[in-house]
């Protein structure tokens, strides 16, 4: 609560625990939010201080007010409105979540998916208040710039819209709850082409997409855990049995939304066209269940195929192939991919790259945050000695020239700047004399960079002496 402090306890939004370790199963669920109908129509806007929440805290707030000081102080002001409005008709707006701090909910809906309908109406008023005091605290709090809460009060909802509601939506997005388990559960297997069935009734192309699913301290530093934006191979094919419950469960069900997906694949598949596609299928299969008088497990596939063509379905993707992936180069050595490094900080995931040298992606800044974004790497090295340390990156034109990447270890310290336009995806950054065991400490920084900053990975290899 105090700065500095960390004996004080914990702001408000903040998770206790260390955020657990990578593959274990939690009951972590991707942020909720309310999807916002905004305006800066004067004559149509209701300004935000008029919604103020009944029982609304500027100090629940902290943890934003000191997350926009820190802006201030970086020279990187804060200069939107910590939402992402997109432009509608009629100067109106489907507003999102956007941004480290903004309408998401983080970690406050995991009881929702297993929850009895009271529960779930406190918890979505629980969203609507947070959302409603976060909107009143960006367009009031004195202890905010002025010129945040100019931006922010340029804007209202629109008043022509969801009146019955007080302009709010009476909707709560929910991105992701209960799912099934049937005889084909899509996994990121199917996104990624690496398997494919051979019952279609639609496809799925969005990426592999998760909002934060908790808020957590690592390092002294507050983290958002959980945000996925990894591209699909390509637009694949959702099996007819993911959308079937397994037969000793139900013999009468079909599942076109809640279907039968891993947390990642459904990221990809919970798209409103997914779901129509998918609803025009179970409705056709339905209709064949009851004409053969049969169960939904024993509907005639290709019949049912043969149906779905006939009526447009698209069951199989036609069109261009994505480019095969690049053979990454054998690396001799200790090599580090991004995910065995510390990051600080709202990184972002690197689309699944052909071009990532070390593992199946990498780690890039967006080109912003710049001085607030860290990934280090402690390898432990099994024999004192001299080492050349090569940072690797998949180079692009749009990449910074001037990274810096700090080598502690041995007592000594080093920054080297990197040009990641280098078409080699990689730089030597010299020969070091490092110590045996964890006394290494390898940093790659945005810090006053020029462009957009990657981390790939590191190899430590040792020069024979």
């Amino acid at each position: 609560m105090k700065p500095g402090d960390p004996s004080s306890g914990l702001l408000p939004f903040i998770q206790p625990g260390d955020g657990g370790q990578p593959g274990e199963g939690d009951k972590s669920v991707q942020a909720y939010n309310y999807r916002l109908c905004m305006t800066r129509t004067k004559e149509n806007l209701v300004p935000w201080s008029e919604i103020r929440p009944a029982g609304y805290d500027e100090k629940q707030y902290e943890l934003l007010a000191r997350y926009i000081e820190a802006l201030e102080k970086s020279g990187k002001p804060a200069t939107g409105i910590f939402m992402g409005p997109t432009p509608m008709p009629n100067d109106k707006t489907d507003t999102n979540n956007s941004g480290a701090f903004s309408t998401d909910y983080i970690g406050k809906n995991y009881a929702y998916p297993e929850a009895d309908y009271a529960t779930r109406e406190q918890i979505a008023r629980e969203h609507a208040d947070y959302i409603k005091g976060l909107l009143y605290f960006l367009s009031t709090c004195e202890r905010l710039p002025q010129h945040v809460r100019d931006t922010v009060n340029k804007w209202g909802f629109a008043k022509d819209e969801f009146a019955g509601t007080g302009h709010f939506p009476p909707q709560m997005y929910v991105r992701e709850a209960r799912r099934m388990i049937s005889d084909y559960v899509a996994t990121e297997a199917d996104c990624r082409w690496q398997r494919k069935c051979e019952d279609a009734v639609g496809l799925g192309a969005y990426n592999m997409d998760s909002h934060n699913c908790q808020r957590i301290v690592q390092n002294g530093v507050v983290r958002n855990e959980g945000d996925v934006q990894v591209g699909v191979a390509g637009p694949y094919p959702i099996s007819y049995r993911s959308i079937v419950p397994k037969a000793e469960q139900a013999e009468n069900l079909l599942v076109p939304v809640c279907l039968a997906a891993t947390h990642i694949a459904y990221g990809s598949i919970r798209m409103e066209p997914v779901f129509m596609a998918m609803g025009q299928s179970a409705a056709t299969a339905a209709v064949f269940a009851i004409d053969a008088r049969t169960t939904v497990q024993k509907v005639d596939y290709a019949s049912l195929k043969a149906r779905l063509l006939i009526d447009g379905q698209i069951l199989e993707w036609t069109g261009p192939a994505p480019t095969p992936a690049a053979l990454k180069p054998h690396l001799e050595g200790l090599v580090l991919d991004d995910e065995q490094a510390a990051k600080t900080g709202e990184w972002q995931d690197g689309a699944l790259s052909s071009s990532a040298r070390i593992g199946e992606g990498y780690l890039h800044d967006g080109n912003a945050d710049k001085g607030q974004l860290r990934v280090a790497w402690t390898p432990e090295i099994k024999t004192a000695g001299e080492y050349e340390i090569i940072l690797h990156f998949p180079s692009n034109a749009n990449r910074a020239k001037n990274v810096p990447v700090t080598v502690a270890g041995g007592g000594a310290s080093q920054t080297i700047k990197v040009n990641q336009q280098n078409k080699s995806d990689r730089q030597s950054l010299g020969r070091f004399q490092l110590p045996a065991g964890k006394g290494t400490l390898i940093t790659v920084s945005n810090e006053g960079t020029d462009g957009h900053v990657i981390a790939d990975g590191v190899q430590l290899l040792k020069v024979a002496p």
